[in-house]
């Protein structure tokens, strides 16, 4: 398993390039990153959803492309603290309904940890809530299964400026209800201690579930 922190923003391009050898290698990994300015479509999204036309996108230099992961139109931009996660569930046992339980779990207690913001889930709209006004969203989610392999995953607003999300429904809702953590009072200062918070909860558990009996944690 290995756990990843990137300096540098990544290119949508090039992390589905690198996601495409992992599936097929079935390499492990967890993944924090921020993307610049990127819209992506799901398996289930709705045209409507696009709010501007393709040229507009490419004479703004916003990379847009469908995926295969679940959900509608979401956007990425900097400031944004994305999350992915390359499992094997098949090898470690865990189901696909614990696996998004662990997602959802340690990513409210490691925001509650570190910014003392708490936010909620909504069963009828995947994502994380402001737990003060929940038509804030604040957390996408979107993830992919095939074989028991997963990819894809979590988007965190953390200091974005929220502008890539005026050119689509995100999610199928209003741009609107879109918010990040600075504006509730959040220190980006304190991404790094938010990432490894993150990062020990999903070491831990996953010492629990160690593939064919071995364990062992890199980070790059």
């Amino acid at each position: 398993m290995i756990f990843s922190s990137f300096s540098k923003p990544v290119h949508y391009l090039d992390y589905m390039n690198f996601q495409n050898k992992a599936r097929k290698k079935r390499w492990e990994s967890i993944l924090f990153l921020e993307h610049p300015a990127s819209i992506t479509a799901g398996v289930s999204s709705d045209s409507n959803n696009l709010l501007v036309k393709h040229e507009f996108l490419r004479q703004k230099e916003i990379f847009y492309s469908h995926v295969a992961r679940g959900g509608d139109h979401t956007g990425h931009e900097l400031g944004q603290i994305v999350v992915y996660f390359h499992i094997d569930l098949k090898k470690r046992q865990i189901s696909i309904a614990e696996f998004l339980n662990f997602i959802q779990d340690f990513t409210i207690s490691s925001i509650k940890e570190t910014w003392n913001i708490e936010l909620v889930p909504d069963k009828e709209s995947p994502g994380l809530y402001w737990k003060e006004n929940p038509e804030k969203k604040i957390v996408s989610m979107g993830i992919y299964f095939k074989s028991f392999f997963t990819s894809f995953g979590i988007a965190i607003n953390l200091n974005n400026s929220g502008e890539i999300f005026q050119y689509i429904n995100p999610c199928g809702i209003s741009s609107s209800n879109m918010m990040n953590l600075l504006s509730l009072g959040a220190e980006s200062d304190l991404k790094n201690s938010f990432i490894q918070r993150l990062a020990g909860k999903w070491e831990n558990v996953l010492k629990n579930y160690p593939p064919n009996n071995e364990y062992n944690i890199r980070w790059l």
